[in-house]
Formats: structure tokens, sequence, C-alpha cells
């Protein structure tokens, strides 16, 4: 070879990841429908021939359309193929946690010296007594108009005229599948009668485009604020076409903080209501999104008050260092169904509530106004968050 001559290297392909990926689902569905299957079926309980047939030919079953059924749901955007998948993938979930439960219960027969096969009968009536309430209670949680959530939080910064302003926070209200226009209205009614001076939604509107779920977004345009409606993406948006639902937003008279803000003023005193982009806008590749702070906050005067909207809680980093007063955001969902509230805390900073990041930053978290996927909430119950903003 002349040095002179040059070699194109074609980057080597990642065939491990798919593989990888494949593994790891195989595992993660494997324990999900196969615990449940072993402790309510096949753990020395000794149910009659048809019985234990007829469980396993069901768990079969769900186990193996499950795939399909989220792929043609979210990916393809069927919507009854979503509601199927997304009530199995509750009720699995619920039934895998208290299987785990049971079996721990198990432990104890054990050694009280309950044998067999009454000791795996007790075991699995406990796990599918418990798993039916937490299912019945859960769904009506998740369908029902959200419970008022009221917090005070004292901004040091925020002058004598602002203290007292009202600020109601809706967020993932997730739209989607299942027909909600009914339970919009009811969450409308709910955010007028708080007669809020700001009204807030911090993403996570709808699963589904504009068009798909304008009927449930509409009564979004009769909330009523004094000064301000304001909006910000989630990442639930940069599924689909964020930009959309940013224009439908100012449509309905909202503000669409697309990484730029708006000034609320009470006599000589002022707060800056900035907003920023969800995290995942950049790597979503649309043009002109993702989280600029700067950019949000461009033209302000540094010694005002600063309320930023956020979808992610893991955005306060951010916030820390731009100095502002109140971040608040959604994207947790508390956990939704617990307890997953564990492994939400690996990927965010706070999964619920009021928490401080600075001495200057404060963070809310809301667990949201509606659910994402499996119609549940157990544990974790929905909010409309009623935020009163006090001076020092």
């Amino acid at each position: 070879m002349s040095a002179t001559e040059t070699v194109t290297v074609r980057p080597a392909r990642r065939v491990g990841r798919p593989l990888v990926f494949f593994s790891v689902l195989v595992v993660v569905l494997g324990l999900l429908f196969g615990v449940p299957w072993w402790t309510l079926l096949h753990s020395a309980a000794h149910w009659p021939a048809l019985v234990g047939a007829a469980g396993s030919v069901l768990f079969g079953a769900a186990l193996l359309s499950f795939p399909a059924l989220m792929f043609y749901g979210h990916g393809r955007r069927v919507d009854w193929a979503a509601r199927i998948a997304d009530t199995m993938l509750g009720v699995v979930w619920v039934l895998f946690v208290w299987s785990v439960f049971g079996n721990v219960l198990r432990l104890g027969l054990t050694a009280a010296g309950v044998a067999d096969p009454v000791r795996s009968r007790l075991v699995a009536a406990f796990t599918l007594l418990v798993s039916a309430v937490l299912i019945a209670w859960g769904y009506v949680e998740a369908m029902r108009v959200p419970r008022v959530r009221r917090v005070e939080v004292v901004l040091p910064r925020l002058g004598r005229e602002l203290d007292g302003l009202k600020v109601a926070l809706l967020t993932d209200t997730h739209y989607g599948p299942i027909d909600r226009e009914r339970w919009s209205k009811g969450v409308t009614e709910v955010v007028n009668s708080l007669d809020a001076d700001i009204v807030c939604h911090t993403g996570d509107i709808a699963d589904g485009s504009v068009d798909q779920r304008r009927a449930q977004a509409a009564p979004l345009g009769d909330i009523r604020a004094r000064d301000a409606r304001v909006y910000v993406t989630g990442n639930h948006e940069y599924m689909g076409d964020a930009q959309n639902w940013l224009d439908h937003m100012t449509e309905l008279g909202w503000e669409s903080l697309h990484n730029r803000h708006v000034l609320v003023r009470r006599g000589g005193d002022t707060l800056v209501v900035a907003g920023v982009d969800d995290r995942t806008a950049k790597s979503s590749g649309r043009p002109g999104h993702q989280a600029d702070l700067a950019a949000a906050l461009a033209g302000t005067d540094g010694d005002l008050p600063v309320l930023l909207l956020a979808h992610q809680p893991q955005q306060i980093g951010a916030a820390v260092a731009a100095g502002v007063d109140l971040q608040i955001s959604g994207h947790t969902h508390g956990g939704q169904i617990w307890p997953f509230h564990y492994l939400v805390r690996v990927d965010q900073p706070a999964v619920q509530g009021l928490t401080r990041h600075s001495a200057q930053t404060q963070l809310y978290t809301s667990r949201g106004t509606g659910f994402w996927g499996p119609p549940l909430r157990v544990f974790a119950p929905s909010e409309i968050t009623l935020l009163t903003l006090r001076a020092a």
C-alpha cells in the first residue's frame, strides 16, 4: 500500500445491542408473567388439572400477545391494542409484586409448620385477593378527577405585592387510547374553581397526535387564569409531533413557553415565568428543539424571582446553576403503581413533593394529573396542585 492510498473503514455494527435488548426483554417478561404463574398455579398447590391447564393457557396467551399488542398500540398508535396492552401491563405488575410478597408469606407459613398444599393455596389466595382489591381500587383512583393538593412555597426574593400568588399546576394529562373527554372537562371545572393567577401545564399532554386527541384536549381552552396560562413540552410530545402540540396550545389561548418567558406583575413587583423544552428534545432530532434555559431567561433582570416550568425533575441542575427560585415539574407520576417509585428514584432527583436543591432553588414535583399506560394508580394518587407563593 502506498503512502497516498486511503482506506475507508466502516464503523462496526453494534450487533450486540439488539441481542442484549432482546435478552433483557425476555428475562423481564419471563419474571413478570412467570412469577405470578408459578405462585398462583404451580407451587405445590395441587389444583385440579383443569384449573392448572386453563390458568397456564391464559398466562401463556398473555405473554405471547403482549409484545405485539404493545408494538401496535404504541408504535402504530392502534388504540384498541394499546388499551389491552396497557391494562395487561398494569395487572401483571400488580400480580408480580404481590406474588413476591406472597412468597415471603410462604416462608413465614413454613416456619409456622404449615405444609403443602394448604401453604401454597394460602399464598395463592393472598396474592390473588390483594391483587384484585388493588387493581379495582387503582382503576378507580386513575379514572377519577384528581383531588387538589395545596402547598405553600416561600420564595425569599418574591416581592411583597406578589405574596399569595396562586399557581395551579397540571401535568402528565396523557390524553390517550382511553377516551377521557368527560374527565378533562372535570379537571377544567376544578382548576377554574381555584381562581388561580397562573395555570401551568408541564408537559406530556397526550399520547398521540393533535388530531387524535383534539376532543380530549379541548376543555383546556376553557381554563381560566387571572394572569397567564403557560405550557411546556414533555418527553411524550417528542415521541410524536411536539411542534403541533405547541401550536395547538397557542390556538387554545395558552402561552407556549418554548425556551421563553413571560412576566407577571403586581404593582412594582415582577415574577419571571419561564419554560424550557423537555430534556429529550435535542435527541429527538426536531430542528429548533432543545432545553435552553439561557434562551428562556434572555433579557430578564437577574434580581427578579424566577418560576421555571421544566417537565422532568432531572432538569433541576440547570435551574440551580441559573439561580432559579422554583422549578415545577411532573414526569414521575409519583411512581403511579407502587412500588415502581423506587425505580423512578434511580433516574430522578425527586419523585413527588417539594424539595430543596440549593440555598435559593426549590423543586416541586407533581404526581401527575392523569396516568400513562395502565389505567391504575396504586399508592400514588393523581393531583391538581395549587401552589401559593409566599414572600419571606
